[in-house]
């Protein structure tokens, strides 16, 4: 990879902050200071790693920041891959874990392709998903919410004649039902 004119970057995403760790081509690792994470301080990134290299390729493990960034990078014209953080080749034993650590594995682990990339939807697709796993969510409170009133009824020796389905009547029964102590 001599005169290897690709610039390596791989960033560590939080809520607030991107740590970013750079290589030139098979060069000493550097790190760029911590940068926000609105779209300004992408675009002044993008700007500053493009004057560096020719071709950039960027890193980052994916987590709960969404892909919103991966776009970001791809339409300023970084070659962007996101990769599961489960498969990331760790040595056996190497438990510290710090942003410096992982800038530099990681920045060694892209030229030598040693990750694997996760499928990034489309914009469309991650909202289905979201809404999908929200509806989801709820269906499951709502199931949690009908045991533990179930199972405060059966405590005090409440029962329904009845199928206590969550039907109408269920229903009905149950709003019109009183406990004896106030409390």
């Amino acid at each position: 990879m001599e005169n290897d004119s690709t610039l390596y970057a791989r960033l560590d995403v939080h809520m607030d902050l991107i740590t970013v760790a750079y290589a030139l081509g098979t060069g000493e690792v550097e790190l760029l200071s911590k940068i926000g994470t609105t779209k300004a301080d992408i675009d002044r990134l993008c700007k500053r790693l493009q004057s560096k290299a020719r071709h950039v390729r960027i890193v980052y493990e994916a987590g709960p920041c969404g892909f919103g960034l991966y776009r970001q990078l791809v339409q300023k014209g970084s070659d962007c891959i996101v990769c599961a953080p489960s498969l990331i080749p760790k040595k056996p034993g190497d438990g510290v874990k710090t942003d410096r650590r992982d800038a530099i594995k990681l920045v060694w682990s892209l030229p030598a392709g040693d990750l694997s990339a996760v499928y990034v939807p489309s914009v469309e697709d991650e909202a289905f998903r979201d809404l999908a796993r929200t509806w989801v969510s709820a269906k499951d409170d709502l199931k949690r919410a009908w045991q533990r009133l179930k199972a405060l009824l059966l405590l005090h020796g409440v029962r329904y004649a009845g199928r206590a389905d969550w039907g109408p009547a269920h229903r009905r029964w149950l709003s019109a039902y009183a406990f004896d102590s106030v409390w």
